[in-house]
């Protein structure tokens, strides 16, 4: 098993939730010490630590948060503080073993009160006390020491002096308020910049005071600060007094969207503070362990450095859609959905009528939003024997192990399909079935040098390849990322493995794109780009692309046009018009347009693009 350090470094982690939350709802009165209930009720404690494995922690926090003299004086307990600890790590340890990869962290709060004033005659005494309280963690056997919901730097320092000498990673968390302060006002940058620099700190996290959203508003601003794993467990939301007792609002569901989003960021580590609970931290698991960036990917060889005797296809050469985008001309496509039936009646009509219209290719998505229809691969063969147009096939790395993925590039390149967009993919999580599981072995980069190194003569095990492939490589690209300087870096990532071309997310704001190729140009790392433009059809869909659609921003002017319309055949004809409008804006920057279907209606995206040969009801 890797130590720690280096599991939070390789793969993001969740740890677990609230331990005085799940006391408190078993009966165990606030006066009592929590800590003390290592000893006099192990058999609760080892209760809750095993519902947070269960629910799929990678970490699981000792009950010691104030098992130190300071804290433990006022309970008369000052004389076990080392009883207290070492059983607390012992009774968690035993837990850990039951999961699979599960770490135990050692609890360590704050000697101080709240709003107590920092001053250096405590220095001393907290010195000593944080000493005796995690000498007894590490005989305990924790993996790592966790300081946590500090208000004060200097204290939060001297603790991390101490717990450095005991040779285990040290983790320096503290907290924030909603304007991204500590309780003595001193901002988030300046804190995480000090820790960043000491030496004692080998990871830093905020914890509690703020719910999920303050808290990605606080690591925005801190994560470009340090290079240290930062590990974030915001509250519940805020609490609110029902019938005595404080109940926090935040459900699973809406701590889980920001727990994806929080690793998105960058973040390397989520858990859960106050009020939440084994279901917040149940949900975020599955969420977060279904993103392909969780998942360690499989390492594939560039072999294109290496002699290989084959005739490489020039990519003009590829396809009709890779000739006429390398003589720099506009391309159009439009965007249908497999259906879910076996009847591709209705879908090859509307290819026809694209086909009539002049539309260069039909872009198909692959399980968009994790959600089942017939093979892309099928839909999109059919569409090239029976109607004669080019079909971008969408490939996603979600559904199948490395090879399978191999041998659907070649069987497909066999059946004549020239134009793949390979990507990620949706988690599952996402889709109408939850419950299944997302293969990952690689992400769109790995796979996008897989099929580079067939069109260069090599398989992934190296083997030759001859013919090669002389597939069109296209990749995805979102310019509204909320982490853009990861999303730029992954974009290049792309263009370095082969990537040809690329296909954005519906872009609803063109400021937000024109800023992406600007900073992509800048470092001279330009593919051809085709815009992504998503005709809205009402109001209610304009705000389900808002919030619903990972990647997509849809700017309050556009929602605030769409919510003037009255009637559905408004709503059709202001969201034609707005695509219009996007198109003429951005047609100077981008090598053409693939606009969507909405509902499978292809007279939508012809008028789009100014293709339609009938008005649209």
């Amino acid at each position: 098993m890797p130590t720690f350090l280096e599991h939070i470094h390789d793969t993001p982690v969740v740890f677990d939730g609230a331990m005085g939350t799940m006391l408190y709802a078993r009966g165990v009165f606030i006066n009592t010490c929590y800590d003390e209930l290592n000893l006099v009720r192990p058999d609760l404690v080892k209760a809750i630590h095993a519902e947070y494995v269960h629910a799929g922690a990678d970490v699981i926090e000792t009950n010691s948060f104030g098992a130190n003299r300071v804290k433990l004086r006022s309970h008369g307990l000052a004389d076990k503080v080392a009883d207290i600890n070492r059983a607390a790590a012992r009774v968690a340890r035993e837990i850990a073993r039951t999961g699979s990869d599960v770490f135990v962290a050692g609890s360590v709060g704050p000697c101080m009160r709240p709003r107590q004033l920092w001053m250096e005659t405590y220095a001393d005494e907290f010195r000593e006390a944080f000493r005796e309280q995690m000498v007894a963690l590490a005989e305990g056997g924790v993996d790592v020491i966790y300081l946590e919901t500090f208000d004060h730097l200097d204290e939060l320092r001297l603790a991390a002096a101490v717990a450095h000498a005991l040779a285990l990673p040290v983790f320096a968390s503290f907290t924030v308020s909603a304007r991204g302060e500590t309780i003595v006002g001193r901002e988030i940058e300046a804190v995480v910049a000090a820790l960043q620099q000491d030496a004692n700190v080998d990871g830093i996290g905020i914890n509690c005071g703020i719910g999920p959203q303050l808290a990605y508003d606080a690591v925005e601003r801190a994560l470009p600060l340090t290079t240290k794993p930062f590990v974030v467990m915001p509250n519940a939301g805020m609490p609110r007094e029902v019938e005595g007792r404080m109940i926090y609002m935040t459900s699973p569901e809406y701590f889980t969207s920001y727990a994806k989003k929080f690793i998105e960021l960058g973040v390397r580590g989520i858990g859960g503070c106050c009020g939440t609970q084994p279901e917040h931290i149940r949900q975020a698991a599955k969420a977060v362990k279904s993103l392909s960036g969780v998942k360690k990917h499989i390492t594939i060889k560039d072999y294109t450095r290496e002699e290989v005797k084959v005739r490489v296809i020039p990519t003009a050469e590829k396809s009709g859609l890779a000739a006429k985008m390398m003589r720099g001309e506009k391309v159009t496509s439009v965007e249908l959905l497999p259906p879910k039936t076996i009847d591709l009646t209705k879908t090859l009509e509307r290819v026809r009528l694209c086909h009539a219209r002049g539309v260069d290719c039909i872009n198909i998505p692959d399980g968009p939003r994790a959600s089942a229809r017939v093979s892309p691969m099928v839909t999109s063969q059919k569409i090239l024997d029976e109607v004669g147009i080019e079909p971008v096939l969408h490939y996603c790395c979600r559904d199948r192990n490395l090879i399978g993925m191999q041998s659907d590039l070649l069987g497909g390149y066999v059946a004549g399909l020239r134009n793949f967009l390979i990507i990620t993919g949706d988690p599952p999580k996402l889709g109408d079935y939850p419950d299944a599981t997302g293969v990952f072995d690689v992400d769109a980069i790995g796979l996008t040098l897989v099929a580079h190194n067939l069109n260069n003569g090599r398989d992934i095990g190296g083997n030759p390849v001859d013919p090669p492939t002389g597939i069109f490589i296209g990749v995805g690209a979102n310019p509204c990322a909320l982490a853009l300087d990861q999303e730029i870096a992954r974009f290049f990532k792309k263009i370095d493995a082969g990537a040809e071309f690329a296909v954005t997310q519906p872009i609803f704001d063109p400021d937000a794109l024109f800023h992406f190729l600007d900073r992509v140009e800048a470092y001279h790392k330009r593919i051809p780009v085709i815009a992504g433009v998503w005709p809205l059809l009402s109001f209610k869909n304009a705000e389900f692309m808002r919030n619903e659609v990972p990647g997509v921003t849809v700017p309050d002017a556009v929602l605030e046009r769409m919510s003037r319309c009255s009637t559905k055949e408004d709503g059709i004809k202001v969201g034609i018009e707005i695509a219009q409008e996007t198109c003429a804006r951005i047609a100077s920057r981008v090598a053409g347009f693939q606009v969507s279907a909405p509902l499978g209606r292809v007279e939508i995206a012809l008028a789009v693009l100014q293709l339609d040969a009938q008005p649209v009801a």
